[in-house]
């Protein structure tokens, strides 16, 4: 699912969609998700998150259930 981030707010660059790894602290524990869709400026790397993913990301870090420990 392809989303129209517009231009960045920082630097005016094209903001085009990736798959990467975000990294996340919450209360004391560190979480790593890959694959996340987000908005990445090509100029100066600025992410955006829509609301929807940053939704998801929340609600994962709140859940009692761990895919995965490293």
């Amino acid at each position: 699912m392809k989303h129209q981030y517009g231009d960045c707010h920082y630097c005016g660059g094209k903001v085009t969609e990736q798959r990467i790894e975000v990294d996340f602290r919450w209360k004391g524990q560190f979480y790593l998700f890959e694959n996340v869709p987000v908005g990445v400026c090509e100029q100066c790397g600025e992410k955006y998150f829509t609301a929807e993913v940053s939704e998801n990301l929340d609600r994962l870090v709140q859940s009692p259930v761990v895919h995965r420990t490293v």
